[in-house]
């Protein structure tokens, strides 16, 4: 049961991404997302500004800048 809450939690946390939100990627990549697609998400990866196109399932946390705080 705790698998499937958890499971539950991340789809949602997947489904209420926006422009703007600040991720860590399963690969350890910190950007700030630019673009949404279906499948796929647009990074702005700093120092060089570098725009990278990741998978939405590799987003390991969010953290928004309304809110301030870190999702699992």
């Amino acid at each position: 049961m705790p698998q499937q809450r958890r499971q539950k939690k991340w789809q949602g946390m997947l489904n209420e991404l926006k422009n703007g939100d600040k991720v860590v990627t399963s690969g350890g990549l910190k950007g700030t997302i630019i673009a949404l697609r279906d499948d796929s998400l647009h990074l702005r990866v700093p120092p060089d500004n570098l725009r990278v196109e990741v998978t939405r399932a590799s987003v390991v946390t969010v953290t928004t800048d309304d809110a301030g705080k870190t999702e699992k």
